[in-house]
């Protein structure tokens, strides 16, 4: 009489194995490490071949990163294709989840696959957005993404949802990464770049939340505040895509705007912007992705520790760390991942914050075909 219920145990064990197994990628059965680590975007590295034993592939492997991008430093000047597609197949083999492999890729100026390592030709955004014709935008659209899906690359930081209010502008007008100075011709434009994206299955991240067409100067280099530059129709093209269904993915700028946020947080790290403005004013609740934390405008202002805690505590789900910095500046993946456990245990970061992040984050994964 107790083998039969022997055998109904263990197949219910077995049942059960396998329901874990299924579960393997929800917040309810993974561990707090694991969901921190997929918060986590770093840079690949000083290297343009492969090497099993960069300190990368370990941190992917022991769950502290998320994603990785590229740059161009990461180009070999021959065979440069199938080199890179190494490193990133390499990369992928190390980890369950798999990564976000991102890069920027606008066109024109702003554009690492170039031609002098035997990619197509780009354009500006502000070429096409000139030029104002949709079938010429989808092709340098689909020319783009097609590139990406052949080297394994998933994400695109693009494209740039900047209203040109500033032509002058150092980091946006001054460098044609901007469609136009008018709303509605960089919604068409955007939303055609994403769609020609989502044909091969990469995610287009627009940028930079809440509009930096305005601003005088580079965050990059600093502080850069736009309170009094900055319109409200900058927010116009991000409500129109998000309203069409389009926007899977957002990054955040690190502008100062006292419109926004009487405080002059940055907007990565102003829950005023990112939870008040672009969660519940425009209803946006998917990935949001901060620009490169080691911008002067965050870290020449902020301390590495505070700054990752204001932007989680704001709502961003993905930290980037692009570690373009000299030596003595890099902070490794498993630096991050230990500062944020350490904000978690001691409380000043809820779980459940955590937990947020992470279902955003492996919604979108599953919606890209990884999971």
């Amino acid at each position: 009489m107790k083998k039969p219920f022997l055998v109904l145990f263990l197949i219910t064990l077995l049942i059960h194995s396998d329901l874990i197994g299924q579960k393997k990628y929800s917040d309810e059965v993974d561990s707090l490490d694991l969901m921190i680590g997929q918060m986590i975007l770093t840079g690949l590295g000083d290297f343009n071949e492969l090497d099993p034993n960069e300190s990368v592939f370990q941190s992917i492997r022991d769950g502290e990163v998320g994603g990785l991008i590229l740059f161009s430093k990461n180009l070999s000047n021959t065979e440069t294709e199938d080199r890179l597609k190494t490193i990133i197949d390499h990369a992928q083999s190390q980890t369950d989840i798999p990564l976000f492999i991102s890069i920027d890729e606008e066109g024109g100026r702003v554009n690492r696959l170039k031609p002098k390592y035997g990619f197509q030709k780009s354009v500006s955004a502000q070429y096409l957005g000139e030029l104002d014709n949709p079938d010429s935008t989808e092709h340098y659209g689909e020319q783009t993404a097609a590139m990406l899906y052949r080297l394994g690359i998933n994400m695109n930081f693009a494209p740039v949802l900047d209203v040109n209010l500033n032509l002058d502008n150092p980091v946006i007008g001054k460098v044609e990464r901007s469609f136009s100075p008018n709303p509605e011709k960089v919604a068409e434009h955007a939303g055609i770049v994403i769609d020609a994206h989502d044909l091969f299955g990469i995610t287009a991240v627009v940028k930079h939340f809440p509009g930096h067409g305005s601003s005088k100067t580079d965050s990059h280099l600093g502080l850069t505040d736009v309170s009094s530059t900055w319109r409200f129709e900058e927010l116009k093209p991000y409500k129109m895509l998000l309203d069409s269904g389009k926007v899977k993915a957002v990054m955040s700028a690190h502008i100062v705007n006292e419109v926004l946020d009487d405080r002059k947080l940055p907007a990565t790290l102003s829950d005023k912007v990112i939870k008040n403005v672009l969660r519940d004013f425009l209803h946006y609740d998917g990935v949001v992705i901060s620009d490169d934390m080691q911008m002067r405008a965050i870290s020449a202002e902020y301390g590495l520790k505070e700054a990752i805690k204001m932007a989680i505590l704001a709502d961003v789900d993905i930290l980037l760390f692009a570690n373009n910095v000299p030596d003595y500046e890099l902070v490794t993946a498993h630096q991050i991942h230990q500062i944020i456990s350490e904000f978690v245990k001691s409380g000043a970061i809820p779980v459940e914050r955590i937990q947020q992040s992470y279902k955003r984050i492996i919604e979108l994964k599953k919606e890209m075909g990884l999971l």
